[in-house]
């Protein structure tokens, strides 16, 4: 063999060689980069997770606030209406004292 063609042959064997090295660089990046993505995958869905129990906790916590509110109200409605109870009572018992015919009319002078 003649020196140029060996060195041809060495030129062919560090041209495969270093496509060889490339291809191997390539994958091994390719396949980085689909672990980072498929991380990136699992947060994202991770994320819209924690984001979705985050709004039906809101959710939860202003139905709760609603209700306590609308039963404040009620308790508020249910105490007016006992104080004009209370009011309606002592009238008639006033009233009741002042025609009653058997009370002492002394008594019921204030």
């Amino acid at each position: 063999m003649s020196t140029v063609a060996i060195v041809l042959i060495v030129i062919a064997v560090l041209v495969v060689v270093a496509l060889v090295a490339a291809a191997a660089r390539r994958k091994t990046r390719e396949r980085e980069l689909e672990d980072r993505r498929q991380v990136a995958t699992e947060h994202r869905e991770e994320a819209s997770e924690r984001r979705l129990s985050a709004d039906r906790e809101t959710a939860a916590a202003e139905e709760q606030a609603a209700r306590a509110k609308r039963e404040a109200v009620e308790a508020e409605e249910r105490a007016r209406a006992a104080e004009r109870e209370r009011q309606t009572a002592g009238a008639h018992e006033e009233h009741a004292t002042e025609i009653d015919p058997d009370t002492d009319t002394e008594s019921r002078r204030p």
